[in-house]
C-alpha cells in the first residue's frame, strides 16, 4: 500500500494516485448502452430501475435532478435515503427539504442518514486499507449510508452518480477550450509541490486528451474523472458489502456533446429534458456538489506533521483542499502502522 512520490503528487492533482492504471469504466461497465437522446436515456433509466427495484433495494436521494429522475421509477414505499452533514452551532448546505420534496411526488418513505465528522475518523481507515489508496471524501458519506441501508434490511443501493461526467455537467470545466498548462490548473485540486517537499507533476493523464495544444475537457472528463467518481462508490459499497447500482454509469452518449447549449447555461442538457418530462411542476435546481461542509469541519486542523509534507502547507488552503491533505497523510501513517 506504500505510496510512491509519483502516486502522492498524483492524488493531490486527481484524487487518484494512479489516473492512467486504474480500471476504466469500460472494465466496471463493459456493456454500456449508447445513448443519442434524452428518450432513450430516459426508457434506459426506466427499464434499469424497474430491474433492479424491490423490497430490498434503496434510493440514494439527492437534492439534483439526477437521483429524482430514478425516484420516479422506484415502486411506491421504496426507502429513500439523503446524507444530511452536520456542523454544531452552524448552519451548512442541507438537501433534505429538496429531496423530501421529490421522495413525497413519487411515493417513496424519506430517511435521512446524519453525518458528523466523526464519521471520517471513525471509518476513513478502513476505507484506505481496503482501496489501498486515500480516499475520496464522499466515500465516508456513502459507507455510513450503506450500513445504515444494511441495518434496514436493504441489500442494494441505487445511485444516481456519473450524470455529470457523461451528459455534460461540470458547466466550469466546459465552458472553454482549455489550452493545455491552463487545464492543468485549473483541474489540479492541490499541486503537489503547495504540499510536498518532494514531488512530481504526473500531467500525462491530461497529456491524452490534448491536441495542438488545446485539451478536450468532455473526453477528459468522461474518460478519466469519471474512474474516480465511480472507484469512490465502488469502495464504500464493496467496504460494505452491498450491491450498488449505477445507471447513468451503464451509459454512454452516442453523440458528439453539444458545447454550444452547455455555454450557453444548458449543462447536463440531455438529463435535464428528462427531469422536465417528468418533474413538470418543478423548476431545475441549482447544480450542487454533495454536501461536505469541508471549510467548516477542517477550519481548526494545523496542518500535516510528517516530513514528507512543507510545514503550514495548508495554510490558505480551502477545506476540500485539507482534506486531500489530511487523507494523504492519513494513509502514510497507515503503512507505517
Amino acid at each position: 500500500m506504500k505510496l510512491t512520490t509519483a502516486e502522492m503528487s498524483a492524488f493531490l492533482m486527481y484524487r487518484m494516485p494512479r489516473p492512467l492504471q486504474t480500471h476504466t469504466i469500460n472494465q466496471f461497465f463493459p456493456n454500456r448502452v449508447p445513448i443519442r437522446d434524452s428518450y432513450a436515456l430516459e426508457q434506459y433509466l426506466e427499464k434499469r430501475v424497474t430491474t433492479a427495484a424491490g423490497p430490498k433495494t434503496a434510493l440514494a436521494l439527492s437534492g439534483g435532478i439526477d437521483s429524482a429522475i430514478l425516484a420516479r421509477f422506484m415502486p411506491k414505499g421504496s426507502i429513500a435515503y439523503t446524507f444530511k452533514c452536520v456542523v454544531p452551532g452552524m448552519q451548512v448546505t442541507d438537501e433534505t427539504p429538496i429531496a423530501a420534496e421529490y421522495a413525497k411526488a413519487c411515493g417513496l418513505e424519506h430517511r435521512v442518514v446524519e453525518i458528523y465528522w466523526e464519521d471520517f475518523e471513525r471509518y476513513a481507515d478502513a476505507l484506505m486499507r481496503r482501496k489501498g489508496a486515500p480516499i475520496h471524501s464522499i466515500e465516508v458519506q456513502i459507507y455510513k449510508a450503506a450500513l445504515r441501508a444494511k441495518q434496514d434490511g436493504i441489500e442494494r443501493l441505487i445511485f444516481g452518480e456519473a450524470a455529470d461526467a457523461i451528459y455534460g455537467g461540470q458547466s466550469n470545466i466546459l465552458s472553454k477550450d482549455w489550452r493545455f498548462g491552463e487545464f492543468v490548473e485549473r483541474f489540479t485540486y492541490v499541486m503537489p509541490y503547495a504540499a510536498l517537499r518532494e514531488f512530481e507533476l504526473p500531467v500525462e493523464p491530461i497529456r491524452a486528451y490534448e491536441k495542438d495544444g488545446i485539451v478536450d475537457p468532455y473526453r477528459f472528463m468522461s474518460n478519466i474523472y469519471i474512474q474516480e467518481s465511480v472507484a469512490s462508490y465502488l469502495n464504500p459499497s464493496a467496504l460494505a458489502e452491498l450491491e450498488f447500482v449505477l445507471p447513468y454509469a451503464e451509459t454512454r452518449l452516442d453523440v458528439e456533446l453539444d458545447y454550444s447549449r452547455i455555454r450557453r447555461g444548458e449543462n447536463k442538457y440531455l438529463v435535464r429534458e428528462v427531469f422536465q418530462r417528468l418533474y413538470p411542476d418543478f423548476a431545475v435546481p441549482q447544480k450542487l456538489p454533495m454536501p461536505r461542509p469541508m471549510n467548516e469541519w477542517m477550519r481548526d486542523w494545523n496542518g500535516p506533521k510528517r516530513p514528507e509534507f512543507w510545514p503550514h502547507c495548508t495554510d490558505g488552503m480551502t477545506g476540500d483542499q485539507k482534506w486531500l491533505v489530511w487523507a494523504l497523510e492519513r494513509i502514510l501513517n497507515l503503512d507505517e502502522e
